[in-house]
């Protein structure tokens, strides 16, 4: 008597070659959307020349503190890479001109590919 032996059905191998993971961005999207915010934000004020010496700081630190917490949390930088972005887009927001911020901060999020910020 023969016991017949039972197998879990063979899936076939996909077609060419193995799928590669996404790269990820260099910029964060959401670190590339707060430019733009906080650019644009501070634009009004930044036509005084008299407040520059509030606007300027104030732009410098939120961009730097917003890009330094979502690039160490959830991209999932390391310290000295997340200082390194977030001093780098601070300086392109402290530009006291909406000129420089907004076509940066759109660059990069065409470049990092805009997505579902909740969603990885």
């Amino acid at each position: 008597m023969v016991i017949p032996e039972v197998l879990p059905p063979e899936s076939p191998a996909p077609p060419g070659p193995a799928p590669t993971p996404p790269r990820r961005a260099v910029i964060e999207p959401l670190a590339a959307l707060a430019l733009i915010v906080v650019d644009n934000l501070w634009l009004v004020p930044e036509f005084a020349v008299v407040d520059w010496p509030i606007t300027i700081p104030g732009c410098f630190l939120m961009v730097f503190g917003i890009t330094f917490f979502i690039q160490r949390r959830r991209a999932g930088d390391r310290r000295r890479v997340a200082l390194l972005k977030a001093l780098i887009l601070a300086a392109v927001a402290a530009v006291p001109w909406s000129v420089t911020g907004t076509p940066v901060g759109l660059a990069l999020l065409a470049w990092a590919g805009i997505r579902h910020p909740w969603k990885g």
